[in-house]
């Protein structure tokens, strides 16, 4: 599913292959790379990278709508700052995780919570009745971002990822 949605500051769009030397600087970084669920090891060339942004493109068109990834890309510079995911939580596969990620030199912007909010509206009028979001305990920044974005927080639990994992959940209205 092709998606371009422009919130305020930000336009969330398909990733493209021309991406990997933006998105090297998201997914290479340790501090980024810590923090993902499921577990994530830091991609370490842009040769990598290119490979990882081919394997989204090539598995978008086979995920269940409104499931995707896309590029988070400033308006103002056409810079790219961050990405997002929207797919089926472990092990049952029936939940949507709504998912984000920045360059760490953009964090603390509001970035995470502007695009997530855009995409969870427009996630919400494709149908779907709730939306979760899995943090790790300390990671503070993720579960600001939850609380931000009005998630209720669910509780806690190793059931995805093999992890132990905060989880919230928003539902419409």
């Amino acid at each position: 599913m092709s998606l371009e949605l422009p919130t305020e500051r930000l336009l969330i769009r398909e990733w493209e292959l021309g991406d990997a030397d933006a998105a090297l600087q998201i997914y290479g970084a340790e501090e980024v790379a810590h923090w993902l669920t499921p577990e994530w090891h830091p991609v370490t060339d842009i040769s990598a990278m290119r490979s990882v942004l081919h394997a989204w493109i090539e598995a978008g068109p086979n995920l269940i709508p409104p499931a995707g990834r896309w590029a988070i890309v400033d308006q103002k510079d056409g810079q790219l700052v961050g990405g997002l995911s929207l797919k089926l939580l472990p092990p049952f596969e029936e939940d949507f995780e709504l998912s984000w990620v920045l360059r760490p030199d953009v964090w603390g912007r509001g970035y995470a919570t502007e695009a997530s909010r855009a995409i969870i509206g427009w996630a919400f009028s494709q149908g779907i009745e709730e939306v979760f979001a899995v943090a790790r305990p300390h990671n503070e920044r993720a579960i600001a971002v939850a609380r931000r974005l009005g998630m209720e927080w669910v509780g806690e639990t190793e059931k995805y990822y093999d992890m132990r994992l905060q989880v919230f959940r928003m539902r419409p209205g």
